[in-house]
């Protein structure tokens, strides 16, 4: 057993197989330890020409037993209100073939010429836009694939990737948003390696320590440690690294909730995005809801984006005393508030407006639209105290952006401050929010999903059809 531990010290070849030619490891670098901020900053991928969003990519390195699927299962159980799925680029190994499986002791698993990175680059590509995958099954007692077994990866928000390779090659890092190397000492590595070998894997000791000084850590000295240097963050010790986790958990969950227009726009406020207003917004934009069950989801996600909308105002410190006696400082809601609806759609969201805001004064104004882009304002009814007012202007759906800007002109003509009005919508077209915000700056937008875009016929896509007909059963 020695023997075995000291060829991991002396020369050592890293090629697939023993007798392949060494590499040399002269020019490995020390390790660095950061690339700055700007990369992990990039935020979610450009959304793709349907509109949809590609999902957030995360590559997670680090050497054998280094503790990356213990880090991978953490941040997926802290994402639990996301969709998130781990791949393994273990699943990636090339099967051997019965010559190689005889000499499976000369065979390096630990070099990149191991996987099928082709493979797993088309996988990624097909997540990446919205399709659902069959990954390969390996078996590492017989070192194949399992020929009639795959697993099925749906779409989904988050993508995982990990593996010890996985910073290798361009391609592949390419593909990611941010990229994780768990640092953790070699020696609990390899403590590690052999618990996982003989329990998991079916070998025996000697075995998984004369790979381990054969390949495996000349294969780390090679080609893990330099990818180090890719990484975005590096995380010491592990999954016992909470803090490090707890923060880059932070991170996605900010470029998650965070579409790429609030990037742009720091007065555009989207809801954050849960199983259950995702839920919601699938029933509302289903085709074939009734009317009463459009109405009470509808209900459902315009008070959410009120609550939003009013969590936005201003506030002033109020101290109170308690049942028990105790003093609690808190805040008093602001008192000059009313809302303003575009007849008629913005009429749904009056219900719960009221609901929020106990005897609001509530506005009208109606716009008749003349073809795509002509609007003509033919009615409004505000309180006499406008001026005075915030304004939460209500219309579920921001389209143009057309329509918006008559409303929003007529208010500032009544000598509502622009940085006073709140703009409220269930869904937004990213044409909209730019009509809107380029030509008034200070007033806030509140939606609780922002779309692809418009089509020839300006509707917003996949959007949810006309909304007013829907709600008032007249469609």
């Amino acid at each position: 057993m020695e023997g075995v531990m000291d060829s991991a010290v002396g020369p050592h070849f890293s090629g697939l197989r023993l007798d392949s030619r060494r590499l040399s490891s002269s020019s490995l670098q020390s390790p660095t330890f950061a690339n700055g901020t700007a990369d992990a900053a990039k935020g979610l991928a450009s959304p793709k020409a349907d509109g949809t969003r590609q999902p957030f990519v995360i590559g997670v390195s680090g050497g054998t037993a280094s503790g990356k699927t213990t880090v991978c299962d953490m941040i997926i159980q802290q994402l639990h209100d996301h969709r998130v799925v781990l791949v393994n680029q273990d699943s990636f190994y090339l099967g051997l073939t019965e010559e190689q499986s005889e000499h499976v002791q000369d065979y390096n698993f630990d070099h990149p010429d191991a996987f099928d990175t082709d493979q797993l680059l088309e996988c990624m590509g097909k997540l990446k836009s919205g399709q659902s995958v069959n990954m390969p099954i390996y078996d590492f007692k017989n070192h194949r694939r399992c020929s009639e077994s795959f697993r099925k990866v749906n779409a989904s928000d988050v993508i995982i990737l990990e593996g010890i390779l996985v910073f290798h090659d361009q391609r592949v890092r390419d593909l990611m948003d941010m990229k994780i190397f768990v640092d953790t000492d070699a020696d609990i590595r390899l403590a590690r390696r052999i618990r996982r070998d003989t329990v998991e894997r079916g070998r025996d000791v000697i075995s998984v320590l004369e790979q381990y000084g054969r390949f495996v850590k000349p294969a780390f000295d090679d080609f893990v440690l330099p990818s180090k240097k890719y990484a975005d963050v590096i995380i010491p010790k592990g999954g016992d690294n909470h803090v490090a986790i707890d923060l880059i958990v932070q991170h996605i969950r900010t470029k998650l909730g965070q579409h790429d227009l609030c990037k742009i726009y720091p007065n555009v406020f989207v809801v954050h995005t849960t199983f259950q207003i995702r839920g919601m917004h699938t029933l509302i934009r289903d085709k074939n809801i009734t009317t009463p069950d459009f109405v009470f989801y509808s209900d459902r996600l315009i008070r959410l984006v009120v609550e939003h909308g009013l969590g936005h105002l201003s506030f002033t410190e109020k101290q109170v005393v308690t049942p028990t006696g105790s003093v609690y400082m808190g805040v008093d809601f602001c008192k000059k508030l009313c809302g303003v609806s575009i007849v008629r759609s913005g009429e749904s969201m009056e219900n719960a407006l009221r609901a929020c805001c106990k005897g609001i004064k509530i506005g009208k104004i109606l716009i008749h639209r003349v073809g795509d882009n002509g609007q003509q304002l033919i009615y409004h009814k505000l309180p006499m105290d406008i001026a005075e007012r915030h304004v939460l202007l209500l219309d579920p759906v921001l389209g143009t952006g057309n329509s918006a800007n008559q409303a929003i002109e007529l208010l500032i003509r009544k000598g509502v401050p622009e940085d006073r009005i709140i703009f409220l919508n269930l869904i937004s077209a990213p044409e909209g929010v730019n009509c809107v915000c380029k030509r008034f700056p200070r007033l806030k937008i509140v939606t609780s999903e922002i779309d692809g875009r418009l089509n020839e016929e300006y509707r917003v896509i996949p959007g949810l059809g006309e909304y007013g007909d829907r709600y008032f059963g007249t469609d």
